[in-house]
């Protein structure tokens, strides 16, 4: 069930991420970004446009998956990335245009039951043993190889020294987004996802938050695309907008920039 429930939800992420016909991109501008900033994005989006901005079309997946589209040809005009080392990559492959590049927002890391757990606070320091707590259950956490969530999440565990016992029962998914719906549902007992997830997912309660000097600080950069559209630079610039920061903050992530008009 589990297995399946994954290979769905995958499906259905890489649907939602697929480059649309040219006809519909012509008028509008190309959004990909972070499977965790939908709820934001989409927000910032409708602002965006009902404040005279073009219409926003955004694809949700995981930065890693994201950044592989473009540099495969998938027309977007704006990446936002979950961590440093995709937005890294897309520099280094000359996807994004370097002078566009800002730190946009930043996040936290928290452990997760589903909302009916007998787990309520548990405390999270060095020796940690999330492995047991977990018992015959798995591990819900974003791919620890290659997507965001799932790499902090990795390290997290190998700094406070739980990684070689949780190693078995991790079960590591397309994004994020994915690992926080396996606990919603009740198969996975517990779960490894942002802050800011869990807060949108009515069926999970955090039981835990790991602490920051755990894991990488949690940055999630933005920059325009070596081939976007000139409406970028507005849409980038309302990024940094109050507006934009009332939305990012509502959500519960941390405004790394200043605030424009």
């Amino acid at each position: 069930m589990l297995r399946h429930t994954v290979l769905c939800l995958a499906v259905l992420t890489a649907t939602a991420a697929a480059p649309l016909p040219a006809t519909a991109q012509d008028a509008s501008l190309t959004i990909f970004a972070a499977a965790s900033l939908k709820n934001a994005v989409d927000d910032v989006d409708a602002a965006f446009t009902k404040q005279g901005g073009a219409k926003v079309v955004a694809s949700y997946a995981s930065s890693s998956a994201l950044i592989k589209q473009i540099e495969n040809g998938a027309p977007a005009d704006v990446f936002i990335s979950a961590d440093l080392d995709w937005m890294d990559y897309g520099a280094q492959k000359k996807l994004i245009k370097d002078d566009t590049r800002f730190n946009l927002l930043g996040n936290k890391l928290v452990l997760i039951a589903p909302k009916d757990s007998k787990l309520d606070k548990v405390a999270i320091g060095p020796g940690f043993d999330i492995a047991k707590l977990a018992g015959d259950g798995k591990i819900a956490t974003a791919d620890v190889r290659a997507v965001p969530a799932g790499m902090y999440a990795k390290a997290v565990l190998e700094k406070l020294g739980g990684w070689a016992a949780a190693e078995p029962k991790i079960a590591g998914t397309e994004n994020v987004r994915v690992a926080l719906t396996l606990v919603a549902r009740g198969e996975a007992p517990l779960g490894i996802v942002y802050e800011t997830d869990a807060k949108v997912e009515p069926q999970v309660k955090i039981v835990g938050q790991f602490p920051a000097d755990s894991h990488p600080p949690i940055i999630y950069p933005a920059a325009a695309t070596k081939n976007a559209k000139p409406e970028t630079a507005k849409y980038l610039a309302f990024l940094r907008s109050a507006t934009a920061l009332v939305i990012f903050e509502r959500y519960g992530f941390t405004y790394l920039v200043k605030a424009g008009p």
